[in-house]
């Protein structure tokens, strides 16, 4: 057995069960998010998941406030995004992916968002996953989130944003290797 298998990402039973409190109570809390779905069914999920409890962990831990947003009718998989109301306070001042990061010269950020969502085990929204957060609720009014940009923007050097403005979603372009203050990213899961 490798040195790397014996770093399983998994949780203390203590760590779990405050986790699956928390989660339950985001879950109640927040029904308009989820109707017609069951936190005992959910749990259920989870418990057989001890990888994907994790990487929820690390939303959490990050300040996601992770939350079910539905679920995949094929699969049966639960999908949670990061529901936090402003974008993930531990998650800003990164540019988009690693490539960006490794082409700035100066002021380079810590992290990029692809290579931090990576390390948690998750997915960065798309725009599309993004718009379908927006109908939730009212995210990011002051903050930003970096999006999943296409091949072919990234190719060119640009990474996508969005952000939540007069009521409205709008999505923007950014060079991939800018990062500021109130842009950060979210994540999903399925579980």
């Amino acid at each position: 057995m490798s040195n790397m298998d014996s770093h399983k990402k998994e949780l203390t039973p203590e760590q779990r069960e405050e986790l699956l409190s928390i989660l339950k109570a985001r879950f109640e809390k927040n029904k308009s998010r989820h109707k017609g779905l069951e936190w005992a069914k959910v749990q259920a999920k989870l418990d057989a998941n001890t990888e994907k409890l994790w990487s929820l962990n690390e939303m959490e831990r990050t300040g996601g406030e992770p939350d079910v947003v539905g679920q995949d009718k094929k699969t049966g998989e639960y999908i949670f995004y990061d529901c936090t109301a402003e974008s993930p306070k531990s998650r800003r001042s990164i540019c988009y992916d690693h490539e960006a990061l490794e082409a700035r010269k100066a002021n380079k950020p810590e992290n990029s968002a692809i290579q931090m969502a990576t390390d948690m085990g998750i997915e960065i929204l798309t725009e599309e996953q993004y718009r379908e957060l927006q109908t939730l609720g009212n995210f990011d009014t002051k903050t930003s989130t970096w999006v999943k940009t296409p091949a072919d923007v990234r190719k060119l050097g640009g990474a996508l944003f969005c952000d939540r403005r007069y009521n409205k979603v709008f999505l923007y372009h950014n060079g991939a290797e800018s990062y500021y203050a109130a842009r950060g990213f979210r994540g999903s899961l399925r579980v």
